[in-house]
């Protein structure tokens, strides 16, 4: 078993209640979109602003890469 704690750990346990959180300029005021804000390490933390009292799903930078290259490849 490493003593390295585990990445996902770390970023969960970071405080982002002043996260600068930003959202697309093509979203509406409705409060139906997500909201994202850079973690540390080139990770994301990903909102959902209809359920503001659910905490922010992390990911760290390797799985948002991950995720983007899906978008771009129309896997997602």
């Amino acid at each position: 078993m490493s003593s390295t704690p585990e990445p996902k750990a770390d970023l969960y346990a970071l405080d982002l209640t002043a996260a600068a959180r930003r959202k697309s300029p093509l979203s509406t005021d409705n409060n139906a979109c997500v909201e994202l804000a850079d973690l540390p390490g080139g990770g994301m933390a990903v909102f959902d602003s209809k359920r503001p009292d659910l905490p922010a799903l992390r990911y760290t930078k390797e799985e948002w890469e991950a995720f983007k290259e899906g978008i771009v490849q129309g896997l997602l």
